[in-house]
């Protein structure tokens, strides 16, 4: 048996999460295994969560084409590179209506079957740090303390060893001069000696 294969697959992510207020870049990509054609059309469609019935976005054929009417007026742009296969959007200005799924459909005669990116968006109020980004924080911040514990060591090691070698210079000055001095006072006494040596021995006639 032969199983159907399809000319063009389109790649999105399943699930993103956008703060509201904020802009989003809706990545959809292609691959076809027919050249590019000029009559290359490029459809984004959106179901809100209630399940409705699909809105226009964005819809691309040789050019972009702006909408005229709808939620996405003025706030879906084009994103994209055709040469490089990727026929991305940038949705402007998240509200929580913006809440449900974005399709992205490539059509690249003579490739007009093939499957359809969704994207489910899920528009949030703030960022939520979930568990592993604590871990990752403490363990970094961890990490950074250990460093700037260990210089500090280091430092100060280097720091004492160079007080210790100045010290040990030092006392070796001060016994050099202390045995200098010792035998200058020894040489003297000797010679002291010497002289009274000679002068209680009487003279010969």
């Amino acid at each position: 048996a032969l199983w159907p294969v399809t000319a063009l697959e389109v790649y999105t992510s399943r699930e993103v999460d956008a703060v509201n207020g904020t802009n989003l870049r809706l990545k959809c990509t292609f691959s076809s295994s027919s050249p590019i054609s000029p009559q290359l059309s490029v459809t984004w469609n959106f179901q809100p969560e209630d399940l409705s019935s699909h809105e226009p976005v964005f819809y691309y054929l040789k050019e972009p084409y702006k909408l005229s009417a709808g939620r996405f007026k003025g706030r879906a742009t084009w994103d994209g590179n055709i040469e490089r296969y990727d026929v991305s959007i940038v949705i402007w200005n998240l509200q929580p209506t913006d809440n449900g799924t974005f399709t992205c459909q490539v059509k690249n005669p003579p490739d007009v079957d093939g499957t359809i990116g969704e994207v489910r968006l899920r528009v949030v109020q703030k960022v939520h740090f979930s568990e592993i980004h604590f871990l990752a924080i403490a363990i970094g911040s961890a990490c950074a303390l250990m460093i700037i514990v260990v210089t500090i060591v280091i430092i100060c090691r280097h720091h004492r060893k160079k007080q210790q070698e100045k010290t040990t210079e030092v006392s070796d000055t001060e016994l050099i001069s202390d045995a200098d001095f010792f035998f200058f006072n020894s040489r003297e006494k000797e010679k002291l000696k010497i002289r009274e040596e000679k002068e209680a021995t009487p003279l010969e006639d």
